[in-house]
Formats: structure tokens, sequence, C-alpha cells
């Protein structure tokens, strides 16, 4: 039994109407339900349990999914708009619960569902009035989440993407029609259910997703979202009963995600329609670490299996921040800013999809005795290949290549081969030693090995010293190696340490930098190979001290504790490869039968044409960064913002009001209207600079003027 409340007006708040409400009760009472229709605004609360009291003597639940929209940029905002969309989203949230909300406490059972928005927990251009309620009915739900708990009055989130009268007039058609509330509904029902514990969560996008804040007083708050469940095959029904069956791993937070943006968001919904298109299954990575050795005649050559690694710019200017680079130094703005025109990973980024494929087969081996506090990692080698992928998937092959007993530890050698399609990235062999795991009568050394180098008998030729920050190994732990001996101080006791120590890698990550910055000045397609040994540990907070021999091509280096004088990276070495000449100017790759060029010398010609008119309604300028096999081949701008209107090569001459990135193959499916350009911004394949708002007009523009 349901009241069902809608005032019926339009998207923008206007007008008023019976209809709305009385065809959502005539469906539900058509399939043998009680229903009962009210049409007064949220903002008459008490009106709306008035009626659900009058008809079942009870209220229950409430789902509070009443709004409108009124999109404008930030500057644009009216007082009006502003407080009336802050009045039903937000204020009528809280007077509908509030009017509720003692015959709730007085029975000692409810359930309170909110309804949040994309936009709210990530924001997006245009929806500042929006946005801003969207996050308050979090906000209001966590605390009602806690004042109801003892009166047994549960409070949920719920941040739905779904068709509706809303939705339609910013999606287009095909997501609206993908996007079905029926996929959202099983989700409330069972948040709603009397057997559901669940209380003061928030959780994003067809149930695919789940995010939790958690926190004390004013720490940082930081949102992450497991990989969720995909709980419906293809042709088939939502259910709340399929909801309940996935619900342990719908809230499994074992290699959470933390996305940053609508966008990332977004994309996951794209992604999760195809894998039920095909019947295919969610590919979740794992982290972890550890292992141990009782025997060894089946472990070596066995396959530790295969690892889908993919990232964005974001992976590697994190694991740049994680080996201390900092925006202090210029040289760093490269590996740090994705805006940045050499924009690019630090080689030894390399490790980061490669330990993922180990840590998850090592634990998974049998004849091996766990111990995550016990494992340390001796030596590091990697080679790299010449790879230009900034962004995308990596496929990493993990193989143990030998086991060695060195008495008081087993040392397990492992290969990883990484590969970007067909082409091999990068090749690292990792040694894990595991504390007092020898003594099973194994060999002490192999011919599989990568050896170190000894360095130069003379003074260094350079040192460079790094003060660690004490949040250093936290900060590190983010790319990946979710081990807590690096953060957890009863978890480091159990290794034996007095308190967590830095990642092996963290340090290796500084004195790969190190050698990059003062040998290949920055040059990262000078950077061939690298080796290292981890001789002792760091503890977060203490001095590293990189001393650098050059022997042509190769560079040898250990890294020192300042502080204890003890040697933490021992035998190190980096091959580089001598410097080549570049070009004085940096130029866009001048590819060749770029389609993308008749259109925008199509579009010129026309301009010309009508450029006063277009000026005048558009009054902006756009840059085209058109790419080829990841690079840049060419860049146009469209000025309609100067003179009689410009079309021109090159990137902007001014300022550019929007930049957009994409492919030639992509940007022609675009303007052919093979693909819909929102569908190619939430899929990633067109991205976005500036004041995005302003691609409605060149949509406008491209279909008018553009065609073939």
């Amino acid at each position: 039994s349901c009241t069902v409340n809608d005032l019926g007006g339009d998207f923008k708040g206007y007008g008023k109407s019976s209809s709305a409400a009385d065809q959502v009760v005539d469906e539900i009472r058509a399939k043998g339900g009680k229903a009962v229709p009210n049409y007064d605004s949220v903002e008459d609360g008490e009106k709306l349990v008035k009626t659900a009291l009058e008809a079942f003597g009870k209220i229950d639940i409430v789902v509070n999914n009443a709004g409108i929209l009124r999109d404008r940029s930030f500057v644009r905002i009216s007082d009006e708009d502003w407080d009336i969309i802050h009045r039903i989203h937000l204020r009528g949230s809280f007077l509908v619960t509030r009017a509720a909300w003692n015959h709730m406490k007085n029975q000692k059972f409810g359930r309170i569902i909110m309804t949040s928005s994309a936009a709210g927990i990530y924001g997006n251009f245009g929806q500042a009035n929006y946005s801003a309620a969207k996050l308050g009915l979090l906000g209001l739900a966590n605390t009602i989440a806690i004042e109801g708990r003892k009166y047994n009055i549960h409070c949920n989130t719920i941040a739905p993407t779904a068709g509706s009268r809303l939705t339609q007039t910013v999606m287009p058609q095909d997501l609206v029609d993908a996007f079905k509330p029926e996929y959202v509904a099983p989700l409330v029902v069972w948040l709603c259910h009397e057997s559901c514990a669940e209380n003061g969560s928030l959780f994003e996008k067809l149930l695919c997703l789940f995010l939790e804040l958690s926190g004390w007083c004013f720490p940082l708050v930081r949102w992450e979202r497991s990989l969720g469940a995909i709980v419906r095959g293809k042709n088939q029904p939502m259910t709340p009963e399929a909801v309940r069956d996935k619900w342990e791993k719908v809230c499994d937070f074992d290699n959470a995600s933390k996305p940053r943006t609508i966008q990332e968001s977004i994309s996951v919904l794209s992604d999760a329609l195809s894998q039920i298109e095909s019947q295919g299954d969610i590919s979740m990575n794992s982290t972890g670490s550890g292992s141990v050795v009782s025997s060894s005649a089946s472990i070596v050559g066995r396959k530790l299996g295969t690892n889908m690694y993919k990232y964005t710019h974001l992976e590697p200017i994190l694991y740049a921040l994680g080996v201390g680079m900092s925006t202090k130094d210029p040289d760093h703005l490269k590996f740090l800013f994705e805006g940045s025109e050499e924009f690019c990973c630090l080689p030894s980024f390399g490790v980061i999809p490669a330990q993922t494929s180990m840590f998850d087969g090592v634990p998974s081996l049998s004849g091996l005795n766990i111990d995550l506090a016990r494992v340390w990692k001796s030596k590091q080698n990697i080679t790299m290949c010449p790879c230009s992928i900034l962004t995308g998937e990596l496929r990493s092959v993990a193989t143990v290549a030998d086991i060695l007993d060195k008495g008081s530890g087993a040392v397990l050698l492992i290969d990883v081969n990484t590969y970007c399609g067909k082409d091999l990235v990068c090749y690292n062999q990792f040694s894990l030693f595991f504390v007092g795991a020898g003594g099973f009568g194994g060999k002490r050394t192999s011919e599989k090995a990568k050896l170190t180098a000894v360095p130069p008998q003379r003074p260094p030729d350079a040192v460079i010293s790094d003060v660690t920050t004490a949040d250093q190994a936290a900060l590190y732990r983010l790319s990946g190696d979710w081990n807590p001996l690096h953060v957890d101080p009863s978890f480091a006791a159990l290794g034996g340490f007095k308190k967590p120590i830095l990642h092996g890698l963290c340090t290796f990550g500084f004195a790969a930098r190190n050698v990059l910055k003062q040998f290949a000045n920055n040059d990262v397609n000078r950077f061939k190979a690298i080796k290292a040994r981890f001789a002792n540990p760091v503890y977060p907070g203490e001095t590293l001290q990189t001393e650098m021999w050059k022997e042509g091509n190769r560079i040898h280096f250990q890294t020192k504790i300042k502080e204890t004088g003890e040697v933490a990276i021992a035998g190190g070495y980096v091959d580089i490869v001598p410097a080549l000449e570049k070009p004085s100017a940096r130029e866009p790759l001048r590819a060749g039968g770029l389609q993308s060029n008749l259109v925008f010398e199509e579009i010129g010609r026309r301009v010309k044409d009508m450029g006063n008119e277009l000026v005048k309604k558009v009054n902006a300028v756009f840059q085209w960064d058109i790419t080829k096999d990841g690079k840049t081949a060419m860049q146009w701008t469209i000025d309609l913002k100067n003179g009689s209107g410009a079309v021109y090569q090159g990137p902007a001459k001014n300022f550019a009001d929007t930049t957009f990135t994409l492919s030639d193959e992509d940007f022609m499916d675009v303007v052919q209207q093979k693909i819909n350009p929102q569908k190619a911004f939430f899929s990633g394949k067109l991205k976005v600079k500036g004041n995005i708002m302003l691609s409605q007009k060149l949509e406008m523009i491209l279909k008018d003027y553009a065609k073939l």
C-alpha cells in the first residue's frame, strides 16, 4: 500500500496536474496493489502524511524523490533559481520526513530514502544549485540515520541514474530508454525491508556501486566505491531478491575504486550495460600481498595468472605524488599535471600494474603458508620498452621463475611481463623474501635472477636528498599496495618492526626519479632498465640520500638513510640510452589523411560566408586537439568570438573558451551523428576542458554547417 505524491508540474517546477500521480496509482492498482494519489507540494509535508494516514492508518516508509531543475552556470543563477531548488529537493524532503517522524518513532519502525545525485557527489557544470541541494540531502540522511537508529528508523541515500521527466531533458533518448527506473526500484525495496540492517549509507548507480562515508570529528572524508555486482541478466527483470542474494558482493570493499569526477562515475554505466548485453562478468582486480614456502618442485614455472589494469591520468599522478614529487619543483609538473604538453608517466610506474598481477597469484599458490606481516621485497628489476600510452588498459602475466632457500627465509622470484595490446610495455622481476620461511632444503642461487652491480669505488658523482613525510606510506599505498604492514602499527609489530615501514618500492621510486632527473633530464624515453636490491627498511619521516655514479650509459646508485647511515637500497643501476636531438619547437604530429581536416576546411569556408551571424550567435573560441594513435596529430581553432569569425590550424591564438580532445575517427562519428556527443563524453572518447556549456552551441553549428 502506498501514497503517490506528484504535483504534476514540468521539469522546471511550473504548472500543476493530477495526471502524473493518477497514472502511477492506476498502474499499482492494476497489478493488485493499493494506492492513493496526493497532489500537494512536498513543502506541504503534513498534508502528504495525512493522506497516507487517512488511507492506511500508519506510515512505515518515506521515499523522498521529488525534484525539479533550474540549470544555470554559477554566475547566472538567480535567487529564485537557487531557492526553489533547495525548497523542493532539500527542504521538501525535510518537511515530509519530519511530518512522518513521530509516527515512525512511536511504532519503533521506519525506513526513509533520500534521493541524491552524481551531481551532488562530484559536482557538475551548470548545476550549482542542484548539486548543493543534492549533497545536502546526504548530510541530512546521515544525521537522520544516527538519530533514528535507537528507534529502528533507518535512513539511506540513493544517487541513481535513470530515465525520468528530469533526465530526459539532458540525456539522449537511447540512454533514457536504457536506464529504466525499474532497475533502481529493487534497491529501494530492499533498503526499506524490515530485515535490511543497512543504515546511513549512500548507493550510486543502478546498484552496481556502493559508497560509504566514514570518519570522526573534522577529518578529510574519502569516497570509496565497491566494484559492486550486476544483479540482472540480459532480458531478465530486476528483483529485490536478486539484490539480496548479491548483497555481500555489493558491499565488498576489497579493491574499492575512488571516483573523483562525474565523468568517471558515469563511465561505469556504459561498461555495465555492455557486460549485460554480452552476458559477461565484472573483472575484479584484487590486490593483496604475502606468502611463503614449504615445497618448491611444483611451484617453479607456474603461471600466477593474467591481470588487467585499467588506468587514466589519475593513477600515474597519484604514483608520482607517492614517490615524493611536488609542484614546488617546476621539473615535476610534467608528471603531476595532465594538462602539461609533456605529461607522461614516471618509468618506475611500471611496477604498479605488475605488482597487482603478482599479488593476485602468490597467495593462491598451493604449498605456500601466507603471512602478510613477514614478507619483504628484496630485489626489483624493470626493463622498459617504448610505449606512449598514458591512459588505457594493460595486461600483466606473472610466472614463478624460481624459489630459493636462504636459511633465514625463502626468496620467490616472480617474472611479470606487461603488455599494451600485443606490445610488451615492460618486464619486471620481483624478489620476495619471506622471513622465517627458509630451511626447506632448496638451492641458494639461481641463474634466472637478475643481478645487481657494485658501484664504483669513488665518491658519488651526484647526491640528492629527499625528506619523506610521516604520511609517505599512507599516500603511496593508494597506488595499489594495500599491505597493512605499511600503515597499521599492530600489524607492523607482528613483523618485528617498531612501527609501519615505508614500501620498498616507494624508496625505489624516489631513487628512480632522481636518476631520471640528474642524468636524463627527465626524458622518460631515455630510461631503459633499472635494477636494485632492498637492504634495510625505511620509516616514514626519514631522509633518503640517493648517491649516483655515471659509468657510460649505466648509472649506478644506492640509497642511504641519512639519520642512521644504513643503506636502504644497494647495488642499484639504471641503464639509459643516449640523448637524441630534439626539434627546436614542439609541434603536433603531422599525420596525413585525417578525415577531420575535410570537416574543418568545410567549416572554414562556411564561416567566411556566415561568420558575422555565427559570432553573434555563439561568441566563443573553440580549440580542437585531434589525436591519432594516442598522440596529438592536428590542432584546429574555430574562432566565433572575434571579428567576423575564423577557422585556422593550430592552437587558439589568445584563449580558448572550450578545448575538445578526441580521435580523428571519433570526431567523424560525432559529426556524422553515428554517436551522440553526450555519449562520447560519458564514455571518455570526448574530453572537454573549459566552459562545457558552450559545447551545446558548437553541436548546433556542427549539425547545421558541417555535414559533408
